[in-house]
């Protein structure tokens, strides 16, 4: 006979622990199984690694510049990769290691440790362990893709996961993917002193972004020396002596690119392929996503799938907020949505881009009447003071009921500036609240008024 508990969560990543911790504090009997390292992609392959990793090549950065600033440091900067990753791996450990000792310690929550399958729509199979409940929460997160190009197999290719356990600098890395993943690396390696060469397959970066974005982005990473190559198509790949060589035909430049590692960088997949969802009747997409309703819930009455595996969003904040869809709904009489939420994520390059709500492309051609504001970073008084003046500001807005309809920052806290944008957003107040406030001076966010006092109707309609 399977153990009995009333709710059964699988994977620790940004939702599941939260939940666990709700449900076990309303009383219910929680089991929570995690299969390797406690926290998910967030923890230990993610956000926190990675923007850890980002400050270190920041720090970099900022000593090579030290003579714009008035400061002289003798010679250049020598960066200690074994120390970087050091720093890096305390820093992930101590969030890891206490959500793991949490959960393993609070009270109606029991943790299993290996892979969970389906047995049935109310049975999960852990190693010799059978349990059963009537509520199933399923928050298994996603991995990188690995495409499948010529020879990727025959070289010894990084992902974002094994990028993790470079302690060496690499003397010339091949990011394949000119999007969030492939940017952050390409730049931070450059600043730790690699020379990189980013492929990607598409007419421009960040492919997702306005032109304009994409454009500034090459620009900036162009400026510290990064080698970009659009419109790479067939990429291959093959060894000669200690080098390997990737073949792509781009719009310009030679079509071999020599280097010495390669990082892939080209999407991601839920890790919902070897969980049993068939035996438990759970409905997935062709890219192996659980489908879900605007709560969360799965086909399967009693099973429910949040964070990076349900397709709904691919952040961190976003499976958190899963959380709190569900908490809410289940706990607190309190019906809450996923179409409630507003599109925002940054991308944590050097100035970092922050978007939220629709892009411009996508406010016109949704035809509305629509205003738009835009500021280049130079107008900018602090982030000019701070020797970080690249990029702009922008945003639309609705003509007819002057709400905001999305932004995006590309500049010096842009992905802290941004929140007081999407703040209105959520209020579903106009634009002239913002407009109107007084912000202090001198600050990056003093801009935003300014720029939502100088909205015009669109330059490429007239």
């Amino acid at each position: 006979m399977p153990t009995p508990y009333d709710a059964i969560i699988i994977g620790t990543g940004q939702a599941g622990p939260s939940l666990a911790r709700r449900l076990a504090g309303a009383g219910k009997k929680v089991a929570v199984i995690e299969r390797k390292l406690f926290g998910g992609t967030c923890v230990n392959t993610g956000c926190i690694p990675t923007k850890t990793m980002v400050a270190s090549a920041y720090a970099a950065q900022m000593a090579r510049r030290a003579a714009e600033y008035g400061v002289d440091i003798p010679g250049p900067p020598a960066v200690d990769m074994k120390r970087v990753k050091a720093r890096k791996d305390a820093i992930s450990a101590q969030s890891r290691d206490g959500l793991e000792n949490d959960l393993k310690h609070r009270a109606n929550i029991t943790v299993y440790q290996g892979h969970a399958r389906f047995e049935s729509p109310h049975e999960i199979s852990v190693g010799d362990d059978r349990l059963s409940a009537p509520q199933i929460f399923i928050n298994v997160g996603g991995r990188a893709i690995v495409p499948d190009m010529p020879g990727v197999n025959e070289v010894p290719y990084l992902t974002n996961s094994s990028m993790m356990q470079v302690d060496f600098l690499p003397r010339h890395l091949i990011v394949v993917g000119g999007s969030y993943i492939g940017l952050e690396f390409g730049q931070m390696f450059r600043r730790f002193g690699s020379e990189v060469t980013i492929l990607e397959m598409t007419s421009r970066l960040v492919g997702r972004e306005d032109e304009d974005v994409s454009a500034a982005m090459r620009e900036i990473l162009e400026r510290e020396g990064i080698q970009v190559r659009l419109n790479a198509k067939c990429i291959a790949f093959s060894r000669q002596g200690d080098e390997i060589v990737a073949h792509a035909e781009c719009e310009e430049g030679s079509p071999d690119v020599p280097g010495t590692h390669v990082l892939l960088a080209v999407g991601r997949r839920p890790n919902t392929d070897d969980l049993g969802l068939d035996r438990a009747g759970v409905t997935v997409d062709h890219h192996g996503y659980i489908l879900v309703d605007d709560q969360l819930r799965t086909n399967v009455p009693g099973i429910w799938a949040l964070g990076d595996c349900n397709g709904r969003g691919a952040f961190t904040h976003t499976s958190y907020n899963d959380f709190e869809i569900v908490a809410a709904n289940l706990l607190d009489n309190d019906p809450r949505r996923v179409s409630d939420r507003i599109t925002c994520y940054a991308l944590y390059t050097d100035p970092p881009l922050a978007r939220i709500g629709m892009t411009d492309t996508e406010v016109r051609n949704s035809g509305r009447p629509a205003l738009f504001g835009k500021r280049p970073m130079t107008h900018v008084a602090r982030a000019v003071e701070k020797g970080e003046s690249q990029g702009f500001m922008k945003v639309s807005v609705d003509a007819e009921s002057k709400r905001i309809l999305g932004a995006a920052i590309l500049g010096t806290s842009g992905d802290e500036v941004v929140h007081s944008l999407l703040d209105v957003m959520y209020a579903k107040a106009p634009y002239t609240v913002i407009q109107r406030a007084v912000h202090i001076h001198p600050t990056v966010s003093e801009l935003v008024p300014t720029m939502l006092g100088e909205l015009k109707p669109d330059e490429k309609e007239a």
